[in-house]
């Protein structure tokens, strides 16, 4: 039997910053592949990114912690703001409307509403998903691999994306979304998957160990048929420093 759904009919509209939301794109890295966290809506078939209005008590990012806390069980998140979606049209009202009626009344959508996305950079294994009030369902999926996105978040997926890959070597990206142990194929994937292209092993191998970023560990992964490669792990201090000096670029 399916659960009985009752569709939300008020909002405490004093609590609110009327047409504000924010939409969340969280990444992870998990068997090689960049990997997207999306919720399902109950009793439909449809798919987004997980995202909220804005409280008036709180700051944006703010906003966006609570959101993600709430999906992922983490607190401590790495986030970036990445862009604004205020197109007077972003997707098709009227049909979203009709195929979460079941979910929300017709006058609690907003004509118009302007979305601040962020990424976040997650350790996969660290999350718990978790669906919220709309939706059964809170996944992992491959960024190669998704299902068809409601509303315009394939545009807000796609955006955040490309913001990721620009800012490749400018943030700590795989300190965020790596082990604190990983060995240098499996760092080498992780660029690979974001870049969408294959990268040269040994290039890339003697280009990471010259920026000094990360150092290997007296030890070998487990449980592997071949030779087992060494463990590194990311040299905080370090990493941070060539950041600021102005960034990786060896990719």
């Amino acid at each position: 039997m399916k659960e009985e759904i009752k569709p939300i009919k008020t909002k405490d509209e004093p609590n609110l910053i009327p047409h504000l939301t924010i939409d969340c794109v969280v990444f992870g890295f998990h068997d090689s592949n960049l990997k997207i966290l999306l919720l399902k809506w109950k009793n439909t078939k449809g798919w987004s990114l997980p995202g909220s209005v804005v409280m008036q008590e709180e700051s944006i990012d703010e906003a966006a912690k609570r959101i993600l806390k709430e999906r992922t069980g983490l607190k401590d998140i790495f986030l970036r703001q990445f862009h604004t979606f205020g197109e007077v049209k972003r997707y098709d009202l009227e049909r979203h409307r009709n195929l979460l009626s079941h979910l929300i009344e017709r006058n609690l959508w907003y004509e118009r509403a302007i979305s601040i996305g962020y990424y976040a950079l997650v350790d996969y294994k660290s999350v718990f998903p978790n669906p919220d009030e709309f939706t059964d369902d809170c996944e992992w999926w491959d960024l190669h691999d998704l299902p068809t996105l409601l509303f315009d978040h394939k545009q807000i997926l796609d955006k955040a994306h490309h913001s990721l890959r620009l800012e490749l070597n400018f943030q700590p990206i795989g300190y965020n979304l790596l082990p604190k142990k990983f060995t240098m194929p499996e760092l080498q994937r992780l660029y690979e998957a974001i870049l969408q292209k294959k990268i040269d092993p040994r290039n890339f191998q003697k280009k990471i160990l010259k920026t000094g970023v990360v150092t290997r560990l007296d030890e070998v992964k487990k449980g592997v048929a071949h030779r087992a490669p060494f463990l590194y792990s990311f040299d905080c201090k370090k990493y941070q420093q060539v950041l600021e000096d102005g960034g990786l670029f060896f990719t």
